[in-house]
């Protein structure tokens, strides 16, 4: 038995309750998680914005070390640190074989899965989005277990399972920022945070950090922010005048609601990029008049994943890390038990601090 934070059903409370794992079969491998992060995709799920088979042990960005290995692994053995991967790719479909591996069609199929039993009822228990991190101990398929790299403290790899390859992937992949652009970065948690460091990695010349809690400045410009805004009406002139009254090259937006969307667009030069990464809701809606599409030539697009092939990034993401130009522990503004998950998604709805990670 294990112990594991249990969403008994949509918009109930979290529960702390014991599970039981099987052994992993065939193409699966058991891993004791050392660490997880608290994502806003979770509060997503356990609220119902995202929706998601319950009963189910939620939590998606991890990091442990292999327990045992079902017949057939053999990329992984007992005793290897490695980072949980939500999304793999099944390598066969339409999105993978055009290279999209992040819009694979089959990435989540297993979150549908039966892979554990609460132990006081012998219920069936679904693996959240795909890994259920927010347990001791999970069993998962081969897919979604990719080696650590060497050099990167095992408790802080859990950051690179999701909220550093989506920042990252925002700027390298999907907005593609290039040395001596401008870029604004909408929403200051792990994310947001990752973005801006992956912003100062790309060589962007300023970078402004939107948020509404001005008690996150401080965070903002230790990840490399060169100008603070406290979200208000005035946002995007506010971004204009900071940049000779042009606006940005790029905006990022990792907050998912429709004001901010509408506000990162309205933050970019004319010709300029905005890539959304936060999930909202479908009654977030965004509107455009065509002349102003027509008129200002700015490209709006999605984000999924950072746009990221996770097997091919992590490798870089480790090499970054290893030459101290990105910073996993700066991310993490809070390091608690599986019980505190509940006050983190309380802190994330208050708009406070960074990334919360779950220590085992």
């Amino acid at each position: 038995m294990v112990r594991a934070a249990v969403l008994p059903a949509v918009g109930a409370p979290l529960e702390i309750a014991e599970i039981d794992l099987p052994d992993p079969g065939p193409g699966q491998v058991r891993i004791r998680l050392a660490a997880a992060g608290v994502c806003h995709s979770d509060l997503s799920l356990s609220n119902g914005t995202m929706r998601v088979p319950v009963p189910a042990v939620l939590g998606h960005e991890g990091a442990g070390t292999v327990v045992a290995v079902g017949e057939g692994v053999t990329h992984v053995a007992p005793g290897d640190p490695v980072i949980l991967n939500w999304a793999p790719s099944c390598g066969t479909c339409h999105a993978c074989t055009l290279g999209e591996v992040w819009l694979c069609a089959n990435a989540l199929n297993g979150a549908a899965d039966v892979y554990a039993y609460r132990s006081s009822d012998g219920s069936d228990l679904h693996p959240g989005l795909n890994v259920a991190a927010f347990a001791e101990e999970t069993v998962v398929a081969a897919s979604c277990v990719l080696p650590l790299p060497e050099g990167i403290p095992l408790t802080d790899a859990a950051l690179l399972g999701c909220a550093v390859l989506t920042g990252y992937g925002a700027i390298h992949h999907a907005a593609q920022v290039r040395e001596g652009e401008t870029v604004a970065v909408f929403g200051v948690g792990g994310v947001g945070l990752s973005t801006i460091q992956s912003a100062r990695i790309a060589g962007a010349t300023t970078i402004v950090a939107v948020d509404v809690s001005p008690e996150k400045e401080e965070l903002a410009r230790a990840a490399g922010a060169t100008d603070y805004v406290v979200a208000s009406e005035n946002t995007a002139r506010e971004i204009r005048t900071l940049t000779g009254k042009q606006g940005v090259d790029v905006a990022v937006e990792c907050v998912g609601r429709a004001v901010t969307i509408r506000t990162a667009w309205e933050s970019t030069r004319r010709g300029g990029r905005t890539t959304v990464v936060g999930i909202g809701g479908k009654d977030q809606q965004v509107t455009f008049n065509a002349l102003e599409l027509f008129h200002w030539g700015r490209t709006l697009s999605g984000c999924v994943y950072g746009n990221s092939d996770p097997a091919k990034d992590v490798p870089v993401l480790a090499e970054h890390v290893r030459a101290g130009r990105l910073d996993l522990g700066s991310l993490v503004t809070e390091r608690i038990a599986l019980d505190g998950i509940p006050g983190a998604f309380e802190n994330m709805v208050a708009g406070k601090g960074g990334r919360a990670l779950v220590i085992f």
